[in-house]
């Protein structure tokens, strides 16, 4: 009760609780998309008469979009709005991708082929879901830097982009290959399903900035910026290492263990499921306990991921092959999001959505080459490809010992002088 004679004092308003889960909610739907259709795509290009560079090709352009786009989509996040930018990007995702089980279907039963049926894989599962997802993880990302402010809470939230990540490749290995044993038309059916979802909840939960909260000219970070740089090129590594042996680890498994489509769908989505819980397991357990820095967690988990590589090389039984897949998963787990988390400490606010395209970029750029790469050298000689990609693992881990950013890092835990940035005030 007030008093008489005293003067009411508005309380401020309540700050909304961030909606970190909804965000990576979103990651995890369309990651989920397309972890779901990776163990049928090798089976399902041979079934309707694609060769392996041609799913390599494929592959490749949906990454190219992601380079293309990735930046683009991290800046309009701050200046649009988050919720904006992921609708447009779900409801992209979700008309590509019944388009393209419809093309899959037609391809299957002969009236789609050859040159058009190409083309048309590439236009859906290419350019369409590719520019899709480029705008998902920088949205998230972005936003996860926005509300955190701390180089633990800002670890911990970037660890939560790469655990739905890997929960969503250990979702999509099990949906994947248990839809596979009803046929390969039955995961495509169920990805459009799952991505319509996404866009329901993302359209109904997620809440609009005020424009207050927005960047109007948010700033363009260069990949060559030395507060990031050495940051991107260990990333880059990683996942140009994991592109050689992700492609073809459908074909891997068939020619190695002469299996049919279906068996072949199976035992490459139980592949994929190891490593999704290695990921997972990494993201959720080993880097929230640990406590690591950005640099320690690059050194620790390259470290672990190139034994993975290193297992995967001997063509032994299914057993060994999937536990090198949890190796490379558990590795990865470890390093993502101190590749992810470092130069998001180094960069002022207006920086993030840019900074965020360039991750996502740099992450789609190591699947513009490698994945037809690894194609075109497994018809060379099948070990090839995961040859190349020990190597190239070997040579991250090996920078990231050596690199004085890193050696700096480890010691004082600073990626670097955020500068200050003045916004405009409510």
């Amino acid at each position: 009760m007030v008093s008489p004679g005293t003067v009411p004092v508005d309380r401020p308003a309540e700050v909304p609780r961030p909606q970190i889960p909804l965000l990576l909610g979103a990651v995890f739907l369309v990651f989920l998309g397309q972890m779901s259709m990776n163990p049928i795509i090798a089976p399902l290009a041979r079934e309707i008469g694609l060769a392996e560079w041609q799913v390599g090709v494929t592959i490749s352009i949906s990454a190219l979009m992601v380079v293309v786009t990735s930046q683009l989509w991290g800046r309009r996040s701050q200046s649009w709005g988050r919720k904006p930018v992921l609708v447009a990007a779900f409801t992209l995702a979700t008309l590509t991708m019944a388009l393209f089980a419809l093309l899959a279907d037609l391809g299957m039963r002969g009236v789609v082929t050859g040159t058009t049926l190409f083309l048309l894989f590439v236009v859906f599962r290419g350019v369409g879901f590719g520019t899709a997802m480029a705008a998902v993880p920088p949205t998230a990302q972005a936003y996860i830097a926005d509300v955190t402010v701390d180089q633990s809470a800002r670890v911990r939230g970037m660890a939560g982009i790469g655990a739905v990540q890997g929960g969503a490749m250990v979702a999509g290995a099990l949906v994947g290959g248990l839809l596979a044993g009803f046929g390969l038309m039955a995961p495509l059916v169920v990805v459009p399903v799952l991505l319509a979802v996404g866009l329901a909840v993302v359209a109904v939960r997620l809440r609009r900035e005020s424009r207050t909260e927005l960047i109007g000219k948010p700033v363009r970070v260069s990949p060559f910026d030395a507060r990031v740089w050495p940051y991107l090129l260990a990333g880059f590594g990683m996942f140009t290492a994991l592109g050689f042996v992700q492609v073809v680890s459908g074909f891997l498994v068939q020619d190695r263990f002469g299996l049919d489509a279906e068996a072949t769908g199976l035992i490459t989505g139980a592949a994929l499921l190891a490593a999704g819980v290695g990921m997972a397991f990494a993201q959720t357990v080993v880097v929230p306990r640990s406590g690591w820095r950005p640099a320690t967690l690059l050194r620790v988990g390259g470290a672990v991921g190139l034994v993975g590589f290193v297992l995967l090389v001997p063509d032994t039984h299914v057993g060994f092959l999937v536990a090198a897949m949890a190796m490379i998963g558990l590795g990865l787990g470890i390093a993502m999001p101190g590749y992810v988390a470092g130069p998001t400490l180094a960069v002022r606010r207006d920086e993030q959505g840019g900074l965020a395209g360039v991750i996502g970029a740099t992450n789609g750029l190591t699947f513009v080459l490698a994945p037809t790469a690894s194609t075109a050298l497994y018809a060379v000689w099948a070990p090839l490809p995961v040859l190349i990609g020990a190597a190239v693992m070997a040579s991250v881990t090996a920078f990231v010992l050596t690199h004085p950013t890193f050696r700096r890092h480890v010691v004082s835990g600073d990626p670097g002088p955020a500068r200050p940035v003045t916004l405009p005030q409510p």
